[in-house]
């Protein structure tokens, strides 16, 4: 018998069965496109991307689901932070939950924006990059954690989101996906004859009371030169929601009190001596510091000698980055064009929190997180015309990173049986090496895509420091993929792809260590974790038409040897039985869905062009070795809008609805229970007053109807009985309003 969630993928992919069918069928007379042009250039007026092949290629010829959110976009959205990226992309969400840690328990809310979720996978099962530099992974250990918004959208051109197994192109951590934020280049300021250009804007944000000014400046020093400088900064208050009670303890459903700032900084100078030769030098700075006072960590009465009188906390998130890059064309035998990127990233994460305790001794906890990476590519491509109907582009490359991986906790009074300072892990390098090679062919409406890669990764401990045994490991993978493009007229074309996937496990991970011999519990390392690994398969159809545009997909992916932090493996907690926890791999895992994007042009009227996009995105998962639903796939949901665009105004109203989540989507354990999320449906208004060309004005009314709601990204683990549930709760009604201008 068929298992129910093979039967319901069966019944999603029959109607996208028929309209790939009907796509087919249109094709009709129509003639394709040259081969060698569909290789060798996108077309003019398309959207380019560079993530789906690590080469610049038009997104509508590419055989996998993929998303762009471009300048305009960002600005008309007043996309802030990646939780706005996430907004309107289906199977596609950001956890943020509030911040109401303590010191000793409790990680809610350390990580601020935690990171992205697609198709139900997230944390460093997604890879995310800037500038296709990859970003530090997130750090989560017991009460620690550490997120991965070391991330300045104002200083960003466009966002890519791929859909799928990457790691064919990139490696180990795309299982999911990949997030690809592109920096500004000089040129998007620098039209026509511009010798020098840029941007001033200035936004405030209701929700968290937000107050934003970015500038950004573009100059060409002659022919070949061309420079930027961008800077933003940024002060803000705590995330709003709706709760009422602002009582100064753990039943308090108001935010706690939070100031955050941050700063960001991004300079690139790019040069173009002549030859095919372009080469971009690119210096990024990014620095978040947030300061709490955690009310919600205080104690009630009546007060016992270890109650908790007051507690603050402040973290601190830098990123420094600097890369060069380069091309050349080259029109060799083995090569039409060669790119090489050496990077280096400096990434340093802080917590620091206090706790005044009534009579027992207060207590300090001072942790770091840092990465220090240095990451080189080297890639080639060749187009190939062998006479005949076939036209090949091979892109090969090789990969090469290495990253220093530390944590330290010091601070006063330490926990029972420990020494400050501590490790949670040692000191760790980890190293990898790839190469890679993918061979497209385009005959007629045809273009077909393998590509493999092979990575070698080595994680090398330092025991000097550390508590326990300190161990490495070392492993490999081949990363296959497969991708089919059918071009059945100008109007449809259908895509279909296979892709396998890897994630190795990480420093904190092989090494978690922590003994508590009062308690009786301790986790130890495991020098037996071995890599993730997923099959990953995608079918598609777009249809691009005068009035509508439209893509749809359907997919499923199975995963298996999933790594599972701090699970016990032995021991009774009795006295000299402690209770073992350690990283393993568990069982398999399926991941199946759809998800329907697009845009409908009504046409003209009132003096403007009247427009609807739309998106739906729907996933189900299961544990397949005990049946049990999968926790981090969320509820399908819809977004709607009505767009009206003119010369001189742009206004949509949006609509999002979100499923409830159900008892049967949800694992539970034992004696536990999990709050649920109900549906909701918001209504957001939005608009663009073009006052003159280089100036424009951007307001927006968030929560229109003032909704009650929350997401379910934000409540996992999250009681059905808890007294405090409406501090999850979403914003009430806001206001966002910036002003752009261009020079």
């Amino acid at each position: 018998m068929a298992h129910p969630s093979d039967q319901w993928l069966q019944g999603r992919l029959r109607p996208l069965a028929w309209l790939v069918a009907c796509a087919c069928v249109a094709i009709g007379s129509a003639h394709a496109q040259d081969a060698a042009q569909l290789v060798a250039a996108a077309p003019q007026l398309k959207e380019v991307v560079i993530s789906g092949s690590r080469s610049e290629q038009d997104r509508d010829e590419l055989p996998m689901s993929i998303d762009v959110i471009n300048a305009q976009a960002i600005e008309e959205g007043q996309v802030r932070d990646i939780r706005d990226v996430a907004r309107e992309l289906p199977n596609v969400s950001v956890t943020r939950s509030p911040a109401r840690f303590t010191l000793a328990s409790g990680s809610t809310g350390r990580e601020q924006n935690a990171g992205f979720n697609i198709r139900g996978l997230d944390g460093n099962r997604v890879l995310m990059m800037v500038d296709g530099i990859r970003l530090p992974r997130s750090y989560v250990f017991s009460a620690n954690a550490f997120g991965r918004d070391y991330l300045d959208i104002g200083l960003l051109q466009r966002i890519e989101v791929v859909r799928g197994a990457t790691s064919a192109l990139y490696g180990s951590d795309g299982m999911a996906g990949l997030v690809n934020f592109i920096t500004a280049d000089p040129a998007a300021f620098l039209d026509g004859d511009k010798r020098i250009g840029g941007r001033v804007s200035l936004g405030y944000d209701g929700d968290e009371h937000g107050k934003r000014v970015g500038a950004t400046v573009a100059g060409k020093a002659g022919d070949t030169v061309q420079w930027l400088l961008g800077g933003n900064v940024t002060r803000a208050s705590e995330l709003d929601n709706m709760g009422t009670n602002d009582a100064a303890n753990a039943d308090r459903t108001k935010p706690n009190p939070q100031k955050d700032r941050s700063g960001a900084l991004l300079g690139k100078v790019v040069l173009t001596p002549g030859g095919g030769q372009r080469h971009v030098f690119t210096l990024e700075q990014v620095d978040k510091t947030s300061d709490y006072e955690l009310l919600t960590a205080r104690s009630k009465p009546p007060l016992a000698a270890t109650s908790v009188l007051g507690s603050t906390s402040f973290t601190d998130m830098q990123r420094s980055r600097a890369t060069w890059e380069g091309n050349w064309l080259v029109n060799t035998a083995f090569a039409d064009d060669v790119k090489a990127t050496l990077s280096w990233q400096d990434a340093h994460s802080r917590e620091y929190i206090t706790e005044d305790r009534n009579t027992a001794a207060d207590r300090v906890r001072d942790v770091t997180y840092d990465e220090r990476t240095w990451q080189a590519n080297l890639q080639g491509s060749k187009v190939l015309r062998n006479g005949g109907p076939w036209v090949q582009k091979i892109t090969y490359g090789l990969d090469y990173t290495a990253a220093k991986v530390e944590n330290l906790q010091t601070g006063v009074t330490p926990p029972t049986g420990e020494t400050f300072p501590l490790k949670r892990f040692p000191d760790t390098t980890e190293t990898s090496t790839a190469l890679y090679v993918q061979d497209e062919f385009v005959t007629g409406p045809w273009s077909i895509t393998p590509g493999v890669r092979f990575d070698t990764f080595r994680i090398k401990a330092d025991q000097a420091g550390f508590g326990a045994q300190a161990v490495s490991l070392s492993g490999n993978a081949t990363s296959p993929k497969f991708g089919v493009l059918y071009r059945a007229s100008e109007q449809w074309s259908v895509f279909g792809n296979y892709a396998a996937g890897f994630r190795a496990p990480n420093a904190g991970q092989v090494n978690a260590f922590f003994e508590n011999p009062v308690g009786n519990y301790r986790t130890v390392p495991n020098a037996n974790l071995k890599p993730e690994k997923s099959q990953n398969f995608e079918l598609g159809v777009r249809g691009r038409m005068e009035r509508l545009s439209i893509e749809a997909a359907a997919f499923t992916g199975r995963y298996k040897d999933f790594i599972e932090d701090l699970r016990q493996v032995s021991g009774t907690g009795a006295p000299g039985n402690p209770l073992v926890f350690q990283s393993v791999n568990i069982g398999r895992v399926k991941l199946s869905g759809f998800e329907v994007k697009g845009d409908m042009r009504w046409g003209q009227w009132a003096g403007g062009q009247w427009s609807s996009p739309f998106s739906y995105g729907q996933t189900r998962g299961r544990d397949t070795a005990t049946g049990k639903p999968v926790n981090t796939v969320d509820p399908s949901r819809l977004t709607a809008g009505l767009r009206y665009d003119s010369g001189g105004w742009m206004a949509r109203l949006d609509m999002t609805h979100a499923a409830a989540k159900k008892a049967s989507d949800v694992s539970v354990a034992t004696g536990s229970t999990q709050f649920l999320t109900p549906s909701y449906t918001v209504l957001d208004l939005a608009a663009q007053w073009r006052i003159r060309k280089d100036l424009r004005l951007n307001a927006g009314i968030y929560n229109l109807t003032d909704k009650k709601h929350w997401r379910w990204a934000d409540v996992r683990g999250l009681a059905a009985n808890a007294s405090f549930i409406d501090a999850y709760s979403q914003p009430g009604r806001s206001v966002r309003v910036s002003l752009v201008a261009d020079f």
